[in-house]
């Protein structure tokens, strides 16, 4: 049976009914709202699913492939989830209370402040993306960071080359020692943010807010376009405009904008 053809009502029978659907495919499947609490979904593949606001408490998610799933709004408290791959699912506001994470897979998965975690589990530190996070030397090259919340997170040593951060809120979080190169950080707030010894080339930092901010010993600036940020003071703007030539008068390739004009503008 080709599972693309079996429509979400008959597989939420199916589980309903205690029968087995760890064999199907259940890609991009729309749950969202689905009354599934105390169901077993042992090894369940179901990558790029949309569980918003499902109840699954109680569940067996065990070993499951939940990569890339919308959990927003769900509630998974008591869930069993040893084992699953959550990698780049969507946690926000999730209820993970009381919930079996041994041995899940979290990396680059997005919490926010409302995801409600069990007691004592170490999320911060495995690969997630969110308030507080733990992302020392973590590869995020091109990743697509758009709005995330990493306030108070620790990415020193990170490489973020090409990495969108549109918007991002990076109020104090740690990033020296990072690379930054070809980063859009267009709108993002770096307030009170540390950026000691970062690589900005080329990096797009138009009307960000840089209040506050740590920038001393960058490894380059070059190509990185400061047009309209908001909070850099009179000492840093004077320091970054003391560069070299060979680094002021480059051009930003998206901007067609040098880093000298920026800073003057």
């Amino acid at each position: 049976m080709n599972d693309s053809l079996i429509a979400p009502s008959e597989i939420l029978a199916a589980i309903r009914a205690g029968q087995s659907i760890s064999q199907l495919d259940l890609y991009r499947i729309d749950f969202s709202g689905v009354e599934l609490q105390g169901s077993s979904l042992t090894g369940l593949n179901s990558i790029g699913a949309n569980f918003t606001g499902a109840n699954l408490s109680g569940a067996d998610l065990s070993g499951a492939d939940l990569r890339g799933v919308n959990f927003t709004d769900a509630n998974l408290s008591g869930a069993n989830l040893a084992g699953a791959y959550l990698n780049r699912s969507q946690l926000y506001n999730t209820n993970l209370t009381d919930a079996n994470l041994t041995g899940a897979k979290l990396q680059v998965a997005r919490y926010d402040r409302q995801t409600m975690w069990t007691t004592g589990f170490g999320y911060k530190s495995l690969g997630a993306i969110g308030p507080g996070a733990i992302l020392n030397a973590a590869y995020l090259n091109t990743a697509n960071l758009r709005n995330v919340d990493l306030s108070g997170a620790n990415l020193l040593g990170s490489y973020l080359s090409g990495a969108d951060l549109t918007g991002a809120n990076l109020q104090n979080a740690r990033l020296s020692g990072s690379t930054l190169q070809m980063a859009f950080l267009t709108g993002a707030s770096l307030r009170n943010a540390r950026l000691n010894g970062v690589n900005l080339q080329g990096a797009d930092l138009r009307a960000a807010d840089l209040t506050g901010i740590e920038i001393e010993h960058l490894d380059s600036i070059a190509g990185a376009d400061f047009s309209q940020v908001q909070g850099l003071n009179h000492e840093i703007r004077a320091m970054l405009l003391g560069r070299s030539a060979a680094e002021l008068d480059v051009w930003n390739a998206f901007t067609r904008r040098t880093t000298r004009q920026s800073l003057n503008s």
